[in-house]
C-alpha cells in the first residue's frame, strides 16, 4: 500500500501547560559568552533555589551571576528597592568591576509591577556602569526565550551605523571608481562585475549567543566565500558590540531568537536575512548560501564541502537510518533538528513546539518541506503548545524508537520503554555548523548505542510494550 506524501505541513495547537525550565537559566551561559558581564537576578527564594539546583555544577568555575532575593517587606512595597538594588550594585562593582551589569528580571518583578526601567537609568549614573534590564521570566513559552530577551534588550545598547555606512559606501564608491579608471586606461574593459562581487559591501552582523569557537568556524565558512562578518550580538565582550542601523544586515543562528530580530529590524532599521539556521550540513549550507544571495555572491565548493560532512557522518547514518523520533516541545530547536533527522533517514512522527513563530522561521519550514519531499516521506505534525498527556497517549500507540523530551518526562517515557534524550543537552552542546553536526547525531545516537551495548554484553534490554 502506498503512502501519500502530503505537500504541506500540518499545523496544530493544543492547550497544554509550558513544561520547560524558566528563561532566567540563560544566565548559564550567557555569563560565559558575555566575559566581562554580571548577572544580577531579581527575583524569590524560589528564584534562588533554582539557580543554586540548574546552575551548581558551575560553583568552581567562580560565575559572575547573583540573585538579589525580595523579602516580604519588598513585595508589599514597605522598604526602598532603589537603595538595596545601589547597595548590591556597588557591592559588585568592587568585588568584580564588570564592564556591563544585566538585571534579570522574574516573574515576581512583573506581578508587583518593580520598575526596573525606571531605576537602572539613575543607579547607571550614580556607579558609572551600563546596566541592562531584561525580563526574562517564567511567563514565556520556552526557557531558551531568556536569551531572546537579554539580547533584545541589549540591541539597544549598540552603537549606530546609520552614517558610519553612508560614509563608508561614498569612500567605497570613490575607491572603486578609481581602481575602474586605472583598469580602463591600461586595458581598455570596465572590470565592474568582477569588482563589485569581490566582497560583501555592507556590513553582515550575525546575532545568537554561541560559544566562541563555534562562532569563530562560522565566521569562517563566512569569509571562505568571500563574506565579511562584521560582528556578533552578543560579542565575547560588552565593549565590542557591533554597530547596527540602516544598510546594516543581520542574520540569525537560533530559531528561537524572534523578540530580538523584530527589535533589529523595526527599532534599529536593520534589514533580517531569513534564512534556515545552521544546524546540520543541510542547514549550514542552507544559510551560507542565503547570505551570500542576498550579497550578490556565487558559492564556491560549497556542495563539496557539505558532501563530506555527509560522509563523515556514514556510522551514525547506518544506526538511526529508519529509526523513528517523537519530539514532545521544549527548547524550539525542534524544527531545526526534525529537519536535520529527517535529512539522515529517520522519520518524524510529531514535532511538539512551545511556541512557533511562523514569519522568523519561514525558511526552515521551507527547508524541512523540501527535506521531506527530497527523503520521500509524509510531513510531519507540528503541533504548538502541546499537552503532554495527549502527546503520551500518542506515543503509546506510535512506539517511536527516541523521544526528545524535557527532563521531567524522561523517565516516566524510560520506565514505559521509551528511549529519551533531554532536550535541554542541544543548548549546551556545540550543534552548530559543518563540523558540529557530529555532535548533533552524538547525542541522539547516544540511548540507541546504550541498548545495542546492553544487548552485546547479555543484558535484556526493557520490553519495549506496555503491559
Amino acid at each position: 500500500m502506498s503512502i501519500k506524501i502530503s505537500e504541506t505541513l500540518t499545523f496544530e495547537c493544543e492547550t497544554g501547560n509550558y513544561h520547560t525550565f524558566c528563561p532566567i537559566s540563560c544566565v548559564a551561559w550567557l555569563y560565559q559568552k558575555i566575559e566581562d558581564s554580571f548577572f544580577l537576578v531579581v527575583g524569590t527564594k524560589t528564584c534562588g533555589y533554582f539557580l543554586q539546583n540548574a546552575l551548581g555544577v558551575m560553583i568552581f568555575a567562580e560565575p559572575r551571576y547573583a540573585m538579589a532575593e525580595l523579602e516580604e517587606g519588598d513585595i508589599s512595597a514597605q522598604l526602598n528597592d532603589y537603595k538595596e538594588l545601589k547597595r548590591l550594585c556597588v557591592q559588585i562593582k568592587k568585588d568584580r568591576n564588570p564592564s556591563v551589569i544585566i538585571w534579570i528580571g522574574t516573574c515576581t518583578t512583573e506581578i508587583i509591577k518593580m520598575d526596573l526601567e525606571g531605576m537602572a537609568p539613575k543607579l547607571e549614573n550614580e556607579i558609572g556602569i551600563p546596566i541592562i534590564v531584561a525580563r526574562a521570566n517564567g511567563l514565556d513559552y520556552a526557557f531558551t526565550q531568556g536569551e531572546d530577551t537579554v539580547l533584545a534588550a541589549m540591541a539597544h545598547r549598540c552603537p549606530e551605523q546609520k552614517i558610519l555606512v553612508r560614509e563608508k559606501r561614498k569612500i567605497e564608491d570613490k575607491s572603486i571608481q578609481e581602481l575602474i579608471s586605472s583598469l580602463t586606461s591600461k586595458t581598455g574593459k570596465k572590470p565592474v562585475e568582477s569588482i563589485m562581487n569581490s566582497k560583501n559591501k555592507f556590513p553582515l552582523v550575525l546575532f545568537g549567543s554561541l560559544p566562541s569557537t563555534v562562532a569563530s568556524q562560522l565566521s569562517l565558512e563566512l569569509k571562505n566565500q568571500s563574506i565579511h562578518v562584521s560582528g556578533w550580538l552578543p560579542a565575547q565582550r560588552y565593549t565590542d558590540l557591533p554597530a547596527l542601523g540602516d544598510g546594516v544586515y543581520v542574520c540569525g543562528v537560533n530559531p528561537f531568537l524572534s523578540r530580538t530580530a523584530t527589535i533589529l529590524m523595526r527599532r534599529r532599521k536593520c534589514k533580517l536575512i531569513g534564512a534556515p539556521f545552521p544546524i546540520g550540513p543541510d542547514g549550514t549550507r542552507a544559510w551560507i548560501e542565503k547570505i551570500c544571495s542576498v550579497f550578490g555572491i556565487e558559492t564556491q565548493g560549497l556542495e563539496k564541502r557539505e558532501q563530506q560532512i555527509w560522509e563523515s557522518l556514514g556510522n551514525y547514518l547506518d544506526l538511526i537510518r529508519g529509526k523513528s523520533v517523537f519530539f514532545m516541545g521544549d527548547n524550539l530547536l525542534e524544527i531545526s533538528l526534525a529537519r536535520f533527522l529527517i535529512r539522515c533517514g529517520m522519520i518524524v512522527y510529531e514535532i511538539g513546539i512551545p511556541y512557533m513563530d511562523k514569519r522568523y522561521q519561514a525558511a526552515e519550514l521551507t527547508l524541512l518541506q523540501t527535506t521531506c519531499k527530497k527523503m520521500c516521506i509524509p510531513m510531519p505534525r507540528i503541533v504548538e503548545k502541546p499537552d503532554n498527556y495527549n502527546q503520551i497517549q500518542r506515543m503509546r500507540e506510535l512506539r517511536p524508537d527516541l523521544a526528545i523530551t524535557g527532563m521531567a518526562h524522561a523517565n516516566p517515557l524510560e520506565a514505559r520503554g521509551i528511549n529519551t534524550k533531554w532536550s535541554v543537552e542541544f543548548i549546551f552542546a556545540q550543534i552548530h555548523g559543518f563540523t558540529n553536526a557530529k555532535d548533533v547525531l552524538e547525542l541522539v545516537t547516544r540511548p540507541l548505542r546504550r541498548n545495542n551495548n546492553l544487548e552485546n554484553l547479555g543484558w535484556s534490554v526493557l520490553v519495549r510494550s506496555e503491559k
